[in-house]
């Protein structure tokens, strides 16, 4: 019923609020709280878009009479018999046409004696043209709750009619054309796919069959399809395949009704089972029938076409198919035709069809083979060359890239044998070891090329992907290497060794049986004596006495001459020391030294230059604790503390300062002023020298000549950079003494420039490395001219480490000088492959034949002005931070003479991708079809005939650490507790170090004495990867820090007894290893099960800790430092059963589930006192893969909650105070003290019984300068966390390839872990005060 009001005298009629709120012809219906207004004259001419509103009317008006009621229920009543019986939307009118018509089509379709074909078409004709002139019509029919669209379909499958066939053909297109997502998705859920797979086979039946009809059905097909998930197994089951390729084939002239069956045909391709049916009924060849030859007639047709077979020849059989019939060459000519008329770029998605057809066949043996036989390396490298200028053009240019080089025939390595060119004698080999393995192959198979078909290529879409953005793709994809078994999570109830058989550790724990009665505290205030040391690190305690070379920091290096067994083939001639004339130019160049025995090398130092005082050896601490005096000692704890970041940060202005000072940096570029001066028995002049084992220039002569005689001139008095007054641990007399007890398998007899001068970390700070867009495409396209124009290139050994009587080959000057036969240095093979581009080899480790990534070598004879570029030809990792800002690192010897003795990041077009040398199977962990990859720089030296020292990270050597652990003795003062022990020897013999560090007790009271031995113990360890050199630096920074004066340090000290083991692998660091020792295995992965004579270091260390565990004294913290190559910051990774759990959604107990979560605590507060540290990349899922590792042994079979590996990035930071800058040695050494003051904090927080306390206690420490860092979550990163690459290149397309080797600790994807977990907790009740 109606209320209507009459010329604006408007009355009220009751009806629903919602009931709406459309306009009636014109005159807007005003809802109120419950009410409709409107006017009767209105309501006379359009009542019956009215009749859908149930309203109960109040007449209130004398112009509503009876006989206008009764009219008006008539016309409602009327309109109410004639609606359409179907569900409607809420606010969709129901006298909407579309949907009175719709409703009749339902009727006819429930009566079939009804169906009356004219009348079908009517409806339908009027229907379409509804939809057609209206788009609301469309969105009526398409609502949600209407359903329109199962009327549509039914009266398709009822009517035979054929042109309401059509019509409602051409409903749907026009339906599904609109708004295609959704629309689509409800014509295929309602069953639409299979209705026109049905019509099209009837449709088939007919003689012949209706044209219209047919190019109408395919027409939907091709807009259904894509969205369809089964659609490809529809059509093969119901039979429409063949039908479409039938029509085709008797089509082949008509593009009208070819274009859309090849649309569908595309589809049908994308399942792999109708492709290869497709190709055995001749689709293949159909294709190009219809694509060749070169014509711009139906250029769509062509493009679909492409498509179609591109989605064939997806399958291998198609693709041998495609070669067999001679294709490849017809493809790769009408490419080149496209190419050249195609001068306006128009058609650049058939051309990029083509190339995907090329790239499919090129993914099998046969048709890469094809492909280079048929010139296609010319015909792509030259076509890709003219597109470079054009960057709409990328497309095409990064696609022929991929194809070219997938193509590019597959070589060995240039070597001999992929196994290490050094080889050490083990004790025993077990049978089923990687040593066994590798040398009970027979000769000449270790590095076969595989000839498989598995070329399972990827490619990117674009090369300005991101890291965060690649990285988002990893943290996607499922991880299956989350550890569930729960008997592997819980601890280990039985000890594995009896206490017996480990009472001879007790030896190395005297501090928990030290009574200090006969020690003198009186005395020890005022005198300094160390305590006495069990490990001799002095010259006279070593057992080599073979001559060593040491450099004489000049500006010129002499000439090689190689290292032989004996030492007799190549000897220094012997000359007399003279003085330098002190009427010599001060501005003339020093000229070439010989570096110099060292039983004959003298150095004095110049202190009295210029009459300035000697510069006092700099602690970093000592300046720190500087800062401030507070009154008494607890109060300064305290307030270091608070002010912690201060204290620790290595970037405050005061200590740049006292930096500046030292180094006495001035406006002209001379940074340091301490200098000594090194006396050479060589002559200046220019006279030809020789040089034992060592590095190079153009000065000198062949290695067998006896080397030219002195022809007058004076001995020289070099000035040099004194960095034992520069840096507190370092002095080169005490580095060649231990140089000389450094036992290496090559019998090493020469000393790096870089590690006899030592190295200052640069006040500047390094950005990471912006990359420029298109240089791996570049560098990619270099290297495939070397097989384009094979005579361009020189092909000239220049080193060579197999040649062992003469690894250096002389030449006419033309060529670089190479050397690595000094500690720690790897590079086993360099070719001058043009004038100024070098292939550079590494060496395995030793006793393998894989693991290359460590380099360290030597580079002299350059030239200046010259851009040399060094590819590093035998890389494993699929990825690589220099992909992502990391440069390699380069020492100067002239800078270095210079006043500045210091590693920078340098290289410029770095980049890091796939190449065309085959992996052997038998190197790749039995993988086929793996390839190396390069690594390659470019770099302009600045200094004719300068000495530079290239290295993977900053280097740090097992003599290093020797000359620091002796430097640090002598510094201790009485107030420290420090013993140095031998460990154990190594398979090389070379004595593995343990310290031990702890504060003296104020007296040899019983109260003193108990508190002493009772401090809970802090277990360290580091180098377990000899690569991983980043490590040793934070190490370095934490023995600094415990060995310092300041009153954090003393704290620290009578807080906790550390035990530290610096260097796990001595071994595998002297001999230029990445990851093994020489045993050939990873020691990282054997400490289940270690042995004591393949892996003596491993074994002793854990069974010191087996030790601990007997005599209830185990570690509170146990760390193990390491670096990681494919992540940035500095971040942790722990172990948790709750969240190893929570990960792997494997059902457990409520037992299984109580957890303290201290282990949490300490990463927790490196995150608020680090900036280099980052809580979300931290991890503490225990991995499958890692069952092994020290982290997760530890944790379970010691009971140590806390243990950790913490991972420093070699790379850089993106995040913190230092986000977009390298890594230096100053932030890793400031990490290291970090680490010191978390452990400070931690000891104050484990000693709290509640929870509560314990987090606000770490909020007042942290006080208003710390931003307290919210929850983060864990981060589980999978084996491969890194992107994959920036550019459109397949570098990545192995993304298992670390498989058989991987990385430390690694992962990628991201957990979120629930709140209650991200807190900052304790229980500790074993280890208070």
């Amino acid at each position: 019923m109606m209320l209507l009001a009459n010329c604006g005298a408007f009355h009220r009629i009751k009806a629903p609020r919602e009931t709406y709120s459309r306009v009636v012809h014109g005159q807007p219906l005003t809802v109120g709280a419950g009410l409709i207004t409107t006017s009767p004259g209105r309501f006379r001419q359009r009542s019956e878009t009215l009749w859908q509103i149930p309203l109960i009317l109040e007449l209130s008006h004398p112009e509503w009479d009876s006989s206008f009621f009764s009219q008006s229920t008539r016309y409602v009543n009327l309109v109410k018999m004639n609606k359409p019986k179907m569900a409607t939307e809420k606010g969709v009118p129901s006298n909407s046409r579309v949907l009175m018509l719709l409703g009749q089509l339902e009727k006819m379709n429930g009566d079939s004696m009804g169906r009356d074909a004219e009348t079908a078409r009517q409806v339908t004709a009027k229907i379409l043209h509804l939809i057609q002139t209206q788009e609301r019509s469309g969105k009526e029919v398409m609502s949600k709750g209407s359903s329109g669209m199962e009327v549509i379909l039914a009266s398709l499958e009822n009517f035979q009619d054929l042109q309401t066939t059509l019509n409602i053909l051409y409903i749907l297109s026009e339906l599904l054309t609109v708004g295609r997502g959704r629309r689509v998705g409800v014509f295929v859920s309602k069953g639409g796919t299979g209705i026109l797979f049905q019509l099209l086979i009837t449709a088939s039946k007919e003689l012949p069959p209706s044209e219209e009809l047919m190019l109408q059905l395919h027409s939907l097909l091709a807009k259904v399809g894509p969205k369809d998930r089964k659609f490809g197994v529809k059509s093969r089951l119901s039979g429409a395949l063949n039908i479409t390729v039938n029509i085709m084939k008797q089509n082949l002239q008509n593009a009208k009704l070819l274009l859309p069956c090849l649309q569908v045909l595309r589809v049908y391709s994308t399942n792999s089972v109708n492709a290869i049916s497709l190709g055995k009924n001749g689709v293949v060849e159909l294709m190009l029938k219809i694509v060749a030859p070169y014509s711009k007639k139906n250029t769509s047709l062509h493009k679909v076409a492409l498509d179609a077979l591109g989605a064939l020849l997806k399958s291998k059989a198609n693709a041998r198919r495609a070669v067999d019939g001679g294709h490849v060459p017809v493809l790769l000519l009408l490419y080149l035709d496209w190419h050249r008329n195609d001068t306006r770029h128009r058609h650049m998605l058939i051309r990029k069809g083509l190339l995907v057809c090329l790239r499919n066949i090129t993914n099998i043996k046969l048709g890469r083979k094809a492909f280079v036989e048929g010139d296609g390396m010319r015909i792509l490298y030259n076509t890709s060359t003219e597109c470079l200028p054009v960057r709409t053009l990328d497309p095409l240019v990064n696609t022929s890239s991929l194809i070219m080089r997938k193509c590019f025939p597959k070589n060995r390595l240039p070597l001999p044998t992929i196994k290490s060119v050094f080889h050490h004698p083990l004790p025993h080999i077990p049978p089923a070891g990687p040593v066994a393995q590798l040398y009970n192959q027979p000769p000449g198979v270790d590095d076969v090329v595989d000839e498989s078909d598995d070329n399972d290529e990827t490619e990117g879409d674009t090369e300005n992907d991101t890291e965060n953005e690649e990285d988002e793709k990893y943290q996607r994809s499922l991880n299956d290497d989350i550890e569930t078994d729960l008997n592997k999570l819980h601890p280990k109830k039985s000890p594995s060794r009896p206490l017996e058989e480990l009472r001879v550790y007790e030896r190395f724990f005297l501090e928990l049986s030290e009574d200090f009665q006969e020690y003198n505290f009186e005395c020890s205030k005022s005198a300094s004596t160390p305590l006495s040391s069990s490990l001799s690190l002095s010259a006279s305690s070593t057992r080599c006495t073979r001559p060593i070379v040491v450099p004489t920091a000049q500006a010129l290096p002499p000439k090689h001459c190689p290292i032989s067994s004996s030492q007799e083939d190549c000897k220094p001639t012997k000359r007399q020391q003279t003085q330098q004339s002190q009427s010599a130019p001060t501005s003339t160049p020093p000229a070439p030294l010989t570096p110099l025995e060292l039983d004959t090398i003298h150095l004095t130092k110049d202190q009295d230059k210029k009459g300035k005082a000697p510069i006092p050896s700099w602690d970093r601490h000592t300046a720190l604790s500087s800062l401030t005096r507070p009154a008494s000692l607890g109060q300064k704890v305290e307030q270091e503390l608070v002010h912690v970041l201060e204290c620790v940060s290595l970037e405050e202005e005061g200590m740049l300062n006292s930096e500046a000072e030292i180094r006495g940096v001035s406006q002209e570029g001379s940074p340091v002023h301490a200098t000594r001066h090194i006396q050479s028995p060589l002559l200046l002049g220019g006279i030809s020298t020789r040089r034992v084992g060592g590095g190079g220039s153009n000065w000198g002569s062949d290695c067998g000549s006896e080397g030219a005689e002195d022809e007058g001139g004076e001995g020289a008095v070099l000035e040099v950079p004194d960095t034992a007054r520069l840096l507190a641990l370092h002095d080169p007399d005490l580095y060649v003494e231990m140089v000389k007890g450094t036992q290496s398998v090559p019998q090493y007899a020469e000393v790096a420039y870089p590690d006899y001068f030592g190295h200052v970390a640069p006040t500047f700070r390094e950005p990471l490395l912006e990359r420029i867009y298109g240089v791996q495409r570049s560098k990619i396209f270099q290297d495939i001219e070397r097989l384009i124009h094979p005579n361009d290139i020189i092909d000239k050994v220049v080193y060579d480490l197999d040649i062992s009587s003469c690894p250096v080959i002389e030449d006419d000057g033309e060529s670089l000088k190479f050397n690595s036969q000094f500690e720690s240095g790897n590079l086993r093979k360099a070719i001058q492959v043009r004038k100024y581009e070098y292939d550079l080899v590494l060496n395995s480790d030793i006793n393998s034949n894989h693991y290359h990534q460590w380099f360290y070598f030597e580079v002299s004879g350059m030239r200046v002005g010259s851009t040399y570029r060094f590819n590093i030809i035998n890389c494993e990792k699929s990825n690589s931070q220099f992909n992502y800002g990391m440069q390699v690192l380069m020492y100067s010897v002239q800078e270095a003479i210079s006043g500045r003795p210091c590693w920078v990041r340098t290289g410029m077009d770095i980049c890091y991708y796939k190449n065309h040398f085959a992996r052997s199977s038998i190197a790749a962990g039995g993988q086929k079809g793996k390839s190396y990859y390069t690594l390659t720089f470019s770099i302009s030296f600045n200094h004719k005939d300068d000495v530079c020292y290239f290295a993977y990270h900053y280097p740090y050597t097992y003599s290093t650490l020797k000359m620091h652990l002796s430097k640090l003795e002598d510094s201790r003062t009485p107030q420290i507790y420090l013993r140095q022990d031998v460990l154990c020897e190594t398979l090389g013999g070379n004595s593995c170090p343990l310290l031990t560090i702890t504060a003296m007790p104020e007296s040899n009271s019983n109260d003193h004495i108990c508190q002493f031995r009772n401090r809970p113990l802090i277990f360290l360890s580091a180098r377990v990867h000899p690569g991983e050199t980043n490590a040793s630096w934070v190490m370095k920074g934490t023995l600094e820090f415990l060995m310092g004066t300041s009153p954090l340090a003393a704290s620290l000290r009578e807080a906790y007894i550390f035990k530290i083991v610096p260097m796990l692998n001595p071994d595998g660091v002297v001999n230029g290893n990445h990851r093994c020792s020489l045993s050939g295995e990873d020691l990282n992965r054997q400490w289940q099960n270690p042995n004591p004579e393949l892996h003596p270091t491993i074994f002793h260390t854990k069974s010191l800790l087996q030790y601990l565990a007997h005599i209830q004294r185990a570690p509170l913290v146990f760390c193990d430092y390491h670096g990681h190559s494919r992540k940035k910051n500095v971040f942790m990774y722990g172990c948790s059963m709750k969240e190893t759990i929570w990960q792997s959604n494997t059902s457990a107990t409520s037992s299984d589930l109580q957890e303290d979560l201290g282990y949490r605590a300490l990463p927790k507060i490196l995150s608020q006192i680090a900036p280099v540290f980052s809580m979300a990349s931290c991890s503490f899922v225990v991995e499958r893969s890692k069952e092994s590792t020290a982290r997760v042994v530890v944790w379970r079979e010691i009971g140590v909650q806390r243990s950790y590996t913490m991972e420093s990035t070699l790379c850089g930071c993106d995040q913190g105070k230092y986000k977009g800058l390298q890594i230096s040695t100053r932030e890793l050494e400031e990490m290291g003290a970090q680490f010191c003051v978390a452990l400070l904090r931690l000891k104050r927080l484990t000693g709290l019984r509640n929870h509560q306390h314990l987090l606000d206690l770490e909020s007042d420490l942290i006080g208003t300068q710390s931003k307290v860092v919210s929850s983060c979550p864990t981060t589980y990163v999978m084996e491969e966390d890194e992107p994959s690459f920036l550019e459109a290149i397949d570098y990545s397309a192995e993304s298992n390839d670390e498989d058989a080797e991987p990385e430390n600790e690694q992962g990628s994807e991201v957990h979120e872990i629930p709140d209650h977990l991200d807190q900052v907790s304790d229980s500790e009740s074993n280890h208070r005060v």
